[in-house]
């Protein structure tokens, strides 16, 4: 039997899923969270063989908490559903040593074909994914510029930002145009589409 988490914060997916998972004679579901930040502590509670983590939840990221799910139940194999739309997510995810990928779009039978496959370690990695992941290439941007970014997409000033991160404001503007320059944008608000679009930040 294999046992599965399943994080998912869409409420309506996240019962087709469990209804699909709970069809299979050799799958039992014994987790249902629609955070991130509750996937560790499920996990640990209920010691899952596979964890099918959506890439977006709220809280924590589903790759930033497969990373800790690895370090605290190394036993435990994870599976990403993604959406065709995040390249940059999937080579983060890659980076992080993820080796299986589910589109959210893939028949509903492939997902417990996938499971299976996951939790024999072997990869699940959708090949038009990964070529456009690919495709995309590595973040031109420097760790100073996506975090000056990554702040100006929560709304912060760039006077917020200097102050959040102890720069002076003329300092985070360099920052801000060496980005948006970087992501080949007219303004920070593509640039910020691009680097998001791409994973970047």
């Amino acid at each position: 039997m294999i046992r599965v988490l399943l994080a998912e914060d869409m409420h309506m997916i996240r019962a087709a899923l469990g209804a699909l998972l709970r069809l299979e004679s050799d799958i039992e579901l014994v987790a249902e969270v629609v955070r991130g930040d509750e996937i560790v502590p499920a996990a640990l509670r209920t010691r899952p063989d596979v964890a099918v983590l959506d890439i977006d939840l709220p809280g924590v990221d589903g790759i930033t908490a497969s990373m800790e799910l690895r370090e605290r139940l190394p036993g435990c194999r994870v599976l990403i559903l993604t959406a065709m739309g995040q390249p940059g997510q999937v080579r983060r995810a890659l980076a992080g040593g993820i080796q299986a990928f589910l589109v959210k779009d893939a028949p509903g039978d492939h997902l417990a074909d996938a499971i299976r496959r996951t939790a024999q370690g072997l990869r699940v990695l959708d090949p038009e994914l990964v070529a456009t992941a690919v495709e995309y290439g590595a973040s031109p941007l420097t760790p100073r510029e996506a975090t000056v970014l990554r702040e100006a997409a929560k709304g912060a000033s760039a006077e917020e930002i200097a102050g959040r991160l102890h720069l002076s404001p003329g300092t985070v503007r360099n920052y801000l145009t060496n980005a948006i320059t970087k992501a080949g944008a007219r303004n920070k608000i593509e640039a910020i589409r691009i680097a998001e679009d791409a994973g970047w930040i």
